[in-house]
């Protein structure tokens, strides 16, 4: 009797109907009104969990995909984010054009925002769990591991691991592979596990 009366409090606590509220209020300001905005070219594709913010400094190049339960947050004032063709991003990726300040003396929370573009280039791989802080650049081809943090720059066909992330391989070329698989620079495009 007790499973029951407890089931059935549940169900007609308003505080349970106050939270999805709250959670369709949250889809709404951080996909639904924010997916009008982005700059997306033919062919994107993201789960519909996708938190997006200020996605009119968001730019998603053709055939993109984005995973479930990512975030991508362009800055408040001028740090976008801009993917190249064909990037491809597994679940639970944190991309952010801005970061807070650490100066001595204030709170983190109210030091001034520090916003710097974050671009990918074309055939990128972003594993699950993995972030990507402001001022990166991440070249054409690259690959990141799984739960890497990326804190500077990529070379264009490297495969980058760890916290923070180092290089750790390499895909062999350095430029996103043409429409048939194979590269400018006369490679082929390999397959990688991460």
């Amino acid at each position: 009797m007790s499973k029951v009366t407890g089931a059935l409090r549940s169900v007609i606590d308003p505080r349970t109907y106050l939270q999805a509220f709250r959670l369709l209020h949250f889809a709404s300001y951080s996909h639904v009104q924010q997916v009008r905005k982005l700059d997306r070219g033919m062919n994107v594709t993201f789960a519909p969990n996708v938190s997006f913010r200020n996605a009119e400094r968001i730019t998603i190049g053709e055939g993109t995909h984005i995973g479930e339960h990512s975030i991508i947050w362009a800055g408040n004032s001028t740090g976008r984010v801009i993917f190249g063709r064909k990037c491809l991003l597994a679940p639970h990726v944190t991309i952010t054009a801005s970061n807070y300040g650490t100066e001595p003396g204030a709170f983190i929370m109210d030091q001034a925002k520090i916003e710097q573009d974050v671009v990918l280039g074309s055939d990128v791989w972003l594993g699950a769990n993995s972030v990507v802080l402001a001022g990166v650049t991440i070249g054409d081809g690259a690959v990141v591991a799984a739960g890497a943090v990326v804190t500077r720059d990529v070379p264009a066909g490297s495969i980058v691991g760890g916290v923070p992330a180092k290089i750790i391989g390499s895909r062999g070329g350095s430029s996103a592979p043409d429409e048939d698989g194979s590269r400018s620079d006369g490679t082929l495009h390999e397959e990688v596990s991460v």
